[in-house]
């Protein structure tokens, strides 16, 4: 019996680890490929690929200098609403996949909503700008 608890336990923390993700910044992504991450950026411009249904989202800056390039592959487009690379320019998000090296930058290939969420950023604790 007290085996059976031993390797329950052992398989429910070794899956927990296998689905922790690191925060990783956008201007950092390069430094983690191959890996699960979440990064927090801004959505500068995006771009739609018809010949594939593919939708592409530039993160970090604007194409060619994104820090990251989120891919919307043409199968997932379909499950998020409205046009993603104009509906989302200017907005945060947070999103969670696999790095992959994309046309010699940092990329995340995504299928589902989940993987990128809007998010708020509070803007009221940084200093007022001054005008002279």
């Amino acid at each position: 019996m007290n085996r059976m608890i031993t390797i329950a336990l052992l398989a429910a923390m070794s899956s927990f680890k296998a689905s922790a993700q690191a925060t990783v910044a956008a201007k950092d992504a390069g430094k983690h490929i191959g890996q699960t991450v979440k990064i927090c950026e801004k959505v500068y411009n995006g771009k739609f690929i018809s010949v594939s249904n593919t939708t592409l989202l530039y993160l970090g800056g604007d194409y060619p200098n994104q820090a990251l390039t989120v891919i919307i592959s043409g199968a997932g487009r379909g499950k998020f609403k409205g046009r993603p690379e104009v509906d989302d320019k200017g907005k945060d998000f947070i999103v969670t996949g696999k790095l992959i090296n994309y046309q010699g930058k940092p990329g995340i290939v995504i299928s589902r909503p989940a993987q990128l969420k809007a998010v708020l950023i509070d803007n009221s604790k940084q200093p007022a700008l001054k005008l002279h």
